[in-house]
């Protein structure tokens, strides 16, 4: 056997299909997610799985060497590398399901280069052996897909958290962390203007624009809140002041993207937003909290209600990032050029704060 594959639906925001490719003289395994749209592509369409789904076959044999015409491109490739013997076998979770739900189950396909092809008794001795094999797929499969949907919906920590166990409603812990509050400006106003289409790709753009900087610097956008989002940047085992100086160059970043996306859109004769962005630092309790049938990973406490104060202030002092004294004590304020623009009531918030924010460009 000079060539393996086998192929699966999957549940991922970016991916449809995950396909793995073995070759003996490459001495691993291909890995190559695809994307949504792979299961519309023409290529897709005029495949091997797709004529035994349409002929209700699980097995499919095809010679490569006859010199004949082959119906699929795939064999085309496939016989250009030389392959003499194709087969495929198709392991459907569910033997009676029918339509677009038979195709959830795994898809193997085989090739060799020997002169003879494929002995058919080896070969069924491997078709019957895929059943079994195809069961530990589904196992770890599913593995990933809870993985995948607890981290895309929860964050990548918390969603790892909550996959080992911890579960129980009221378990926290106190943590130091790096707090990180932002939203759009002008969206409310906006969104009485669009469509429900135009809306949602509006939203999901700017929001993409607000987020890249945060998780391109490993900090973890715990919960979106409605045009904006509560993202943490944690402070466990690490050093206080290079997390934070990370946290700045996020909210540095954040402007200089935000400024060449809008200006994209203005050039399109597209709507543009404005953000407001606020960094604290301080402890928060990092766990469960909600009822006893919906929980929410999330983090809670003085420092975070102070963050979304100080947020809150971003509209009536003009400015798109605010920080804390206590955040701007932990950087290089000469570094970043910070500026106080003065001390100032947080609503809910005992004592007032002076507030600092990055210089204009």
């Amino acid at each position: 056997m000079k060539r393996l594959s086998m192929g699966m639906r999957t549940l991922h925001p970016n991916y449809g299909a995950l396909t793995y490719l073995w070759r003996p003289e490459a001495n691993q395994v291909e890995y190559s997610p695809q994307d949504r749209t792979v299961l519309d592509s023409d290529a897709y369409k005029r495949s091997p799985i797709i004529f035994m789904l349409d002929s209700d076959r699980d097995t499919y044999r095809q010679r490569l060497d006859d010199g004949g015409k082959l119906p699929f491109p795939v064999l085309d490739e496939i016989r250009n590398e030389g392959m003499t013997d194709y087969a495929a076998c198709l392991v459907r979770y569910n033997p009676a399901a029918q339509g677009d739900s038979a195709l959830e189950g795994v898809f193997f396909s085989c090739a060799t280069d020997e002169p003879s092809g494929f002995q058919t008794e080896q070969l069924q001795q491997v078709f019957d052996l895929l059943p079994y094999l195809a069961v530990a797929i589904k196992s770890r499969l599913t593995y990933e897909v809870a993985r995948t949907v607890a981290e895309t919906y929860l964050g990548k920590d918390a969603g790892q958290r909550v996959l080992t166990g911890e579960i129980e409603r009221g378990s926290a812990q106190s943590i130091n962390a790096v707090i990180w509050f932002c939203d759009l400006r002008g969206f409310t106003q906006l969104s009485d203007q669009l469509d429900r289409n135009e809306l949602i790709e509006l939203l999901n753009q700017h929001l993409e624009t607000l987020a890249d900087p945060v998780q391109e610097r490993n900090g973890q956008i715990l919960k979106f809140l409605g045009d904006g989002f509560l993202a943490t940047f944690d402070l466990t085992d690490k050093n206080p002041a290079v997390v934070c100086e990370s946290a700045l160059d996020a909210a540095v970043a954040l402007r200089a993207n935000f400024a060449g996306f809008n200006q994209t859109r203005r050039e399109a004769g597209q709507p543009t937003l404005g953000f407001g962005l606020a960094l604290h630092v301080g402890e928060v309790f990092y766990g469960n909290i909600g009822t006893g049938h919906r929980l929410d990973f999330t983090v809670v406490g003085p420092s975070v209600n102070e963050a979304s104060r100080i947020q809150d202030c971003c509209r009536p002092l003009k400015q798109d990032v605010l920080i804390s004294r206590a955040f701007q004590e932990m950087v290089d304020r000469s570094r970043y050029q910070l500026t106080s623009v003065g001390t100032h009531e947080l609503r809910g918030v005992s004592s007032s704060q002076e507030l600092f924010t990055l210089p204009k460009t």
